[in-house]
């Protein structure tokens, strides 16, 4: 299930091609349904398409209907990554891939995330909310007293870096709450913490904890921006450059959070390591992602190699896991 309604409709695409190729073929009849507002449709093979039935999740096949028993959804952004379509789903009773409506809803909102996770002790950037239209409880001076400068403008709702600006100067903070607004009602302003970018992958199943090689994310760009992420402007080093304790950290947060969201197939967790005055390590959580990128490419395809493992395996244990309850 790919495409939605949000700025990453084409990264979702690419999503889906990646994760046609992974999936096992003789084990599964794969279809890749395309959304778009209301048009949903499924790609067949001869390049035709046919139209989705969305009271049951069929469509007419040339041997009759067809339903289907997983979805697996690999929609970055609205509907698929903030519970809309996980309810749908559910109201069917059709198995899929990520986590359940509340969990996707959580993570999907950073400012809220953020603040749910920092009431367990995890680490997060201090920030403010602010909502299109509605009274500003604090001047642009203020926020810049509050968090310093550098800081991050990002919209809460939105993925793949769109409407993300780093403000260095207190004149650059307006500018970037129009641009971070014109994707989202609400943005949130974040504290820059410099250190060290990373990110980890995790999926369970009934039987196994998996938590693969941690990813170290280095660019010359300001920040890990959308041609860092799709352009090829850094360099993924997997595994990464940190020492063994640091990794066994990581990890050991990544399982743990998976376990306190009660999250479901692959996620990944984007963090940025900083040094505190004794010298030690502090591990700050930046997001969580629930449908993260599936291309040849992108992170957890590295990781998994990187683990030694296969990604038809990792996507045959997180079906079979739901299909064999």
């Amino acid at each position: 299930m790919c495409g939605g309604d949000s700025s990453e409709h084409e990264v979702s695409m690419r999503s889906a091609q990646g994760l046609y190729g992974f999936f096992d073929h003789d084990r599964y009849e794969i279809y890749i349904v395309v959304m778009r507002g209301s048009d949903w449709h499924v790609c067949l093979a001869d390049g035709a398409t046919a139209p989705i039935d969305r009271n049951d999740f069929s469509f007419a096949g040339d041997k009759g209907r067809v339903t289907f028993d997983y979805a697996y959804i690999t929609i970055h952004g609205t509907p698929g990554e903030n519970g809309v379509l996980q309810g749908y789903f559910d109201m069917l009773g059709i198995p899929y891939s990520t986590c359940n409506v509340l969990v996707e809803a959580l993570t999907f909102d950073k400012y809220v995330l953020n603040n749910f996770l920092r009431s367990f002790g995890v680490n997060v950037p201090q920030s403010v909310m602010l909502r299109r239209g509605k009274p500003r409880r604090l001047t642009d001076e203020q926020i810049v007293a509050r968090l310093g400068l550098p800081c991050f403008v990002k919209p809460t709702a939105d993925g793949s870096s769109f409407g993300v600006t780093k403000v260095k100067r207190l004149d650059q903070l307006s500018a970037a709450l129009a641009s971070a607004f014109e994707l989202c009602g609400s943005v949130m302003v974040e504290q820059y913490v410099e250190g060290t970018e990373v990110t980890v992958g995790c999926y369970k199943t009934r039987d196994k904890s998996v938590v693969f090689p941690v990813t170290e994310v280095v660019t010359d760009n300001e920040f890990f921006d959308y041609d860092a992420k799709y352009n090829g402007q850094v360099d993924e080093i997997t595994p990464a450059r940190i020492s063994a304790e640091l990794t066994a950290s990581l990890q050991a947060l990544t399982s743990h959070l998976y376990d306190l969201l009660d999250c479901n197939g692959i996620i990944r967790v984007d963090y940025i390591v900083s040094r505190e005055a004794d010298g030690s390590d502090r591990i700050n959580l930046i997001e969580i992602n629930t449908t993260p990128g599936m291309t040849a490419t992108s992170f957890i395809p590295q990781q998994v190699r990187a683990a030694g493992l296969e990604m038809r395996d990792v996507l045959t244990d997180i079906v079979e896991n739901q299909l064999n309850k």
